[in-house]
């Protein structure tokens, strides 16, 4: 694992991303968590690019858009505090669905796909745990967006008509 120092997880331990974890779980996962301080503005990611981190906003916001059309850019959500995204970049090796811009100064927590692995290879009880939690969070998403992307759904096919 790459971190060499623990990130204070305390303050999020009532996130959907730490459910069920007990405080020696979330010690584990501290030391696998990077800090990015990112200023309004910034690109996290973008759209189609290789994802490599999962990241968990700690403070400040961040804006997930997708291209529409033709320089025609989406919003499709504003995260703030103890809100997940790039999630399944640890969980598959596909391009980045969406594009993360940070909307108000933030603090970042990110872990690799590389520090999770290595996460499931040396704790694989708490691996477990954290890929449950993953996909609640991804579950839930869909759910509460899937009228968004029915919309999505159907002007891409009128599009393509």
């Amino acid at each position: 694992m790459t971190n060499a120092s623990k990130v204070n997880l305390e303050s999020l331990t009532g996130c959907s991303l730490f459910r069920d974890m007990d405080p020696g779980e979330i010690a584990i996962l501290s030391t696998i968590f990077n800090e990015r301080k990112m200023a309004e503005g910034t690109t996290v990611f973008l759209e189609n690019m290789s994802g490599e981190s999962l990241y968990l906003v700690q403070q400040g916001t961040v804006q997930i858009s997708k291209m529409m059309a033709e320089g025609e850019e989406k919003t499709l959500v504003i995260l703030g505090p103890e809100d997940v995204f790039g999630e399944m970049a640890v969980l598959d090796n596909a391009p980045r669905s969406a594009t993360a811009r940070v909307a108000e100064d933030a603090r970042l927590l990110g872990i690799k796909k590389a520090d999770f692995d290595a996460l499931c290879d040396n704790h694989p009880k708490i691996a477990l745990k954290l890929m449950r939690n993953i996909i609640r969070v991804f579950s839930q998403r869909i759910r509460e967006n899937n009228d968004e992307y029915r919309k999505m759904i159907l002007w891409a096919s009128e599009k393509n008509t």
